[in-house]
């Protein structure tokens, strides 16, 4: 568990338990996890699928419990697969993103890197969920991502604040709240509705050019809300609901990116939009 000493006070500890339903129920194993198959440096990308996908992992996340649906099922389909742990405090293990949200994209800046020069690849691709689909945009716009990313998909994500269904509009009530947020965990101040980072993120446009956007939400977000708020306005940007997709899909924000395979067929047609099919309720069982 988080150590209560860099998250005391009332407003702080219940953003964190908001934040917390996020989790996947495996979280305490990732340390010890297992898995095979991606992050495998040897991986060389083939000419169907010529770039590697980045996974980047939502507040609180990290690179394996994010993953355990979606890597092996773009694995399985012939990508070369790779996930990064970023947004590390000091003193608090397993639970990441939890960082300055700028210094966790100089941190994906450097994984991109990584993962160039061992598969030789020119660009990757970006699929990220929650904060993770919305900090890479910092990446792109001002740490010079836009020339080495084909695509960014995000599941989820808070490209505009997450609201966690109107609990931080209570912050002002609480007096010296967010300031106790900033100084403990800045990467969740920093998605606050409003906040100096989200500011600069969204000025002058959404998106940059040269790169494809997709964004799938779920109506039955109850983090990055309003769930419209995640959509992206830009000339390259594909705004996806999922429940438009399949009407009977009641995922939300931790099964959207977890376990949904509906949405696992939707980041396949984002990656590979040239080969896309329908993305229907019976690709739950494709």
């Amino acid at each position: 568990m988080l150590p209560w000493k860099r998250v005391l006070g009332p407003l702080a500890a219940l953003l964190l338990s908001a934040a917390a339903v996020t989790l996947p129920a495996t979280a305490a194993h990732a340390d010890t996890a297992v898995h095979t198959g991606w992050n495998d440096y040897s991986c060389k990308p083939s000419a169907a699928h010529p770039r590697p996908v980045v996974l980047v992992h939502g507040t609180l996340g990290n690179s394996v419990d994010n993953w355990l649906g979606l890597a092996p099922y773009l694995e399985a389909r012939g990508y070369c697969v790779f996930s990064l742990d970023y947004g590390q405090l000091p003193g608090v293990p397993v639970f990441h993103g939890l960082g300055p949200i700028d210094q966790s994209a100089a941190q994906l800046s450097a994984f991109v890197d990584q993962v160039r020069s061992a598969t030789g690849a020119a660009k990757v691709d970006l699929v990220g969920h929650s904060q993770g689909g919305m900090m890479p945009r910092y990446y792109l716009k001002f740490l010079g991502g836009a020339a080495k990313v084909g695509s960014l998909v995000g599941i989820a994500p808070d490209n505009h604040g997450a609201t966690l269904s109107g609990l931080t509009n209570l912050l002002p009530y609480f007096p010296g709240a967010e300031d106790l947020v900033k100084a403990t965990t800045p990467g969740l101040a920093d998605q606050i509705p409003g906040s100096a980072f989200l500011t600069k993120l969204n000025a002058g446009g959404d998106t940059v050019p040269g790169v494809h956007y997709t964004v799938i939400a779920t109506q039955y977000d109850e983090v990055a809300t309003p769930w419209r708020s995640q959509y992206l306005s830009g000339s390259d940007v594909r705004n996806v609901l999922l429940q438009d997709l399949c009407p009977l899909d009641l995922s939300e924000h931790l099964a959207i990116a977890l376990t949904d395979r509906i949405t696992f067929h939707e980041v396949a047609n984002a990656l590979d939009p040239v080969h896309a099919s329908p993305t229907t309720c019976a690709s739950a069982i494709d």
